[in-house]
């Protein structure tokens, strides 16, 4: 029997399986390794990105509603502005529309007529006058207390600084109720400050009818009726004469107030009201004159503004006694 002899063969195909298994794992460790990587790059790179991007359009929409709601709060504020003004400015007016609708509520005559009533009236005691002086208890004589009150047209120029207003108001009311009180009934009244200021707008330029509830309507405004004033008579007796002069109106100014602090020298102010009061070819002046005087000013408590209340008492002394008039100064104020 014949005997073989059997070699060993290095590499067997065990040890082959062994080798290709280890290889394989290799590449697949190797093929993870290398397509983990990319993806964790791309995820870095790519999402973050896309956030980004959305929070900053968000946030240009915010910016865009912020400065609308900012325009729109701005306008609201300019707005409550605008109608608080107008609001201040009603009130203030308020006072005075309300008399001016009171007084204008009791217009009923036609102007024609009024304005043919007007033209017949003179210089000189009418008949019209004589007959109403006779039915009231106020003597024919055209002079009460000394004061000419032939007119049928009176104006009051009122000084409505604040030393009057805080202190002689109540009496200067006083004074007026009792100057129209002299007359019974005349054809037309006006009110107006040191200044020239009306105390109706709606009557600048033109006379208030005289009746008994419109009396009383000036007198009541003229509780409140507080215009600025420069403590000078010369604006508002001049911006009268101009304003209301007729040859064939028989007119009387009373002048109302405590001083006399701006508007020139006496002899200036009476020069300029000379040359608008001019005197007619009988000698009369186109207006009386006439002057009240408060002693506000020479009280203590003004003690070092005395001489502005004896210059007011100087320029209507010689202001009333040249057109006509007569001055009356008051021994008190309360």
């Amino acid at each position: 029997m014949m005997r073989r002899n059997r070699t060993v063969e290095q590499f067997s195909i065990s040890f082959l399986d062994v080798a290709s298994c280890g290889f394989g794992a290799i590449i697949i460790l190797l093929m993870i390794t290398k397509s983990a990587a990319p993806a964790s790059v791309d995820l870095a790179e790519i999402v973050p990105a896309e956030v980004v991007q959305q929070m900053q359009e968000q946030l240009f929409a915010l910016r865009d509603e912020t400065a609308e709601l900012r325009q729109e709060l701005d306008s609201s504020r300019q707005r409550q502005a605008t109608v608080q003004e107008l609001v201040a400015s009603l009130r203030s007016r308020r006072e005075s529309l309300e008399g001016e609708y009171a007084l204008a509520k009791a217009e009923g005559d036609e102007i024609s007529e009024e304005i043919g009533r007007l033209l017949l009236a003179r210089q000189t005691l009418t008949e019209e006058m004589q007959r109403l002086f006779a039915a009231s208890d106020v003597r024919q004589s055209s002079y009460i207390g000394g004061v000419p009150v032939d007119s049928e047209y009176i104006i009051f120029v009122i000084d409505t600084s604040g030393s009057m207003y805080e202190n002689a108001w109540g009496r200067m009311l006083e004074v007026i109720e009792e100057t129209l009180d002299v007359y019974p009934e005349v054809k037309g009244i006006q009110v107006m400050n040191d200044m020239g200021d009306y105390m109706f707008d709606s009557f600048r330029g033109r006379w208030i009818r005289d009746t008994p509830s419109r009396r009383v309507q000036i007198i009541n405004t003229l509780r409140t009726w507080d215009p600025f004033s420069n403590s000078s008579p010369v604006e508002g007796v001049t911006a009268a004469i101009s304003s209301f002069y007729s040859p064939d109106k028989k007119i009387s100014i009373y002048v109302l107030g405590d001083d006399f602090q701006q508007g020139g020298s006496i002899e200036q102010v009476l020069r300029v009201v000379d040359r608008i009061n001019v005197e007619n070819a009988k000698g009369e002046r186109l207006v009386r004159i006439h002057g009240i005087g408060f002693p506000v000013i020479l009280g203590n408590s003004f003690a070092r503004f005395q001489q502005s209340g004896y210059r007011y008492a100087s320029l209507m002394r010689e202001l009333t006694h040249r057109n006509g008039g007569t001055f009356v100064g008051l021994n008190d104020y309360r």
